[in-house]
């Protein structure tokens, strides 16, 4: 589903345009890097949202358009982005980091005045398939429109009819902290003129209807490739190296292809599904962003769907493996002493782990990663498997932050990623200071502190 830029007169117009913005955001690029996580490592879920997303929803008129459009409100995961962490449900606010800024998320209550409950069902349309807000106001896309766009009419006015439902919430969002002149919402008139082009889902008939189904929900409302794909320095997606993974708020979304090393190509389909459905598997855990995903959209997905998403993620085709330079065997002395210290009563000698309880670090496609980040996250700040209703409860790993040096964060971090078969990338000490210096945590205690 590459996005072609329009080839009408306007179209060139609007290129040129944008070509003048692409020129002040390459300028501004330098002071968007300073940006602080704004997130707390681990976090609870927003008070009330599950509720909201399962309680029974009374027989009525619309009663089975409002349950439709529920169901497709956590298939596109709507309330991960716009629920603050202490915040009621929808109400937006959540600020979401970007490489150019903080935006905040808009208010998807039934509040006329700062939420949705004026919208038309047209007007909500245009925002998902056009990028364009009431007002003409254009949006920026962290609202995911580029893949939002192949959501059909009747399904969008579900999604309303059900969000109308919602509680109000008279909130008004943070202004963005975006740089001039990202701060000038006309600039993604030339945005929208260079990367994005609406248009609608086309089944492939060579393909099985599951496989269609699952191409619709991860290309469209799943928008899976707004976190797993590689971003172009304008924040667009590069399409031919979709789901070949990306860094996004300091964590790493993994390759999702078919690759044995980084990707699923280890992952039978059942795999997926059950990662879905309940957040872990034999392979991995969910937390983090991803335990978002799983908590409030997957995990209450029907089973056929979860099928066609894995019958989908399962066809694309391997992202192709670089070498890694072999690290320094200082670096793995170091990092396998401090794994029997710290980290073997979970994940066990030879890095096997207690799959379902704590994942296996042998052949971890999440430890291989082509960039680090995650792996450097996890060691220093620690995480929680998500809870969901059929794992209900949750396992967690500890930081570290406070006990190892950037030094043995990086040693421990190369080993693991280079032990059992595993290869990637040695880990140098820089990239882990700069990740802590991110999370705004602190170094290690002396040896008089402890």
């Amino acid at each position: 589903m590459n996005i072609a830029p329009p080839r009408s007169l306007g179209g060139r117009i609007l290129v040129a345009i944008a070509a003048v913005v692409v020129l002040l955001i390459l300028i501004s690029a330098g002071s968007w890097l300073w940006l602080k996580t704004t997130q707390p490592i681990v976090s609870d879920p927003p008070p009330g949202l599950l509720s909201v997303l399962t309680e029974p929803i009374p027989d009525g008129p619309n009663a089975d358009l409002i349950r439709r459009g529920r169901y497709l409100t956590i298939a596109g995961d709507c309330a991960s982005c716009h629920t603050s962490r202490n915040g009621r449900p929808f109400q937006g606010g959540l600020g979401l980091q970007t490489p150019f800024g903080i935006i905040y998320s808009a208010n998807l209550t039934s509040d006329r005045e700062n939420g949705i409950g004026a919208w038309t069902p047209e007007q909500f349309f245009r925002a998902l398939h056009d990028g364009v807000a009431p007002g003409g106001k254009h949006l920026y896309p962290a609202l995911p429109y580029p893949h939002f766009t192949i959501v059909s009419r009747s399904e969008t006015d579900a999604i309303l009819a059900y969000l109308k439902t919602v509680p109000a919430v008279h909130y008004a969002q943070p202004a963005n902290r975006f740089p001039f002149p990202l701060n000038i919402r006309a600039s993604l008139i030339g945005w929208d003129a260079l990367e994005f082009s609406p248009h609608s889902f086309h089944a492939n008939p060579a393909m099985s209807p599951q496989w269609n189904r699952g191409a619709y929900l991860v290309e469209g409302l799943g928008h899976c490739g707004a976190c797993h794909t590689p971003k172009s320095i304008l924040g667009a997606e590069i399409h031919d190296q979709a789901y070949r993974g990306a860094a996004i708020e300091n964590w790493v979304a993994p390759d999702l292809t078919a690759n044995p090393r980084t990707g699923l190509g280890r992952w039978s389909a059942a795999d997926i599904v059950q990662y879905l459905r309940s957040g872990r598997n034999a392979h991995a855990n969910a937390s983090g962003l991803m335990g978002e995903v799983v908590a409030y959209s997957t995990s209450l997905m029907s089973d056929t769907d979860l099928s066609a998403i894995a019958t989908y993620l399962k066809s694309l085709p391997p992202s192709p493996s670089h070498p890694s330079p072999a690290p320094e065997a200082s670096a793995m002395r170091t990092g396998s002493a401090i794994f029997f210290d710290g980290c073997t009563a979970c994940h066990l000698g030879g890095g096997r782990g207690q799959p379902g309880m704590f994942p296996p670090l042998q052949g971890s496609s999440v430890a291989q990663q082509n960039d680090p980040t995650g792996v450097i996250r996890l060691i220093l700040a620690g995480t929680r498997t998500a809870p969901t209703r059929t794992r209900p409860s949750f396992q967690s790993m500890p930081s570290f932050a406070w006990k190892l040096s950037d030094q043995e964060v990086a040693d421990v971090a190369t080993y693991v990623r280079n032990s059992w078969g595993n290869r990637a990338p040695p880990v140098d000490a820089h990239e882990v200071a700069a990740i802590r210096s991110k999370l705004n945590l602190t170094h290690p205690l002396t040896r008089d502190q402890r």
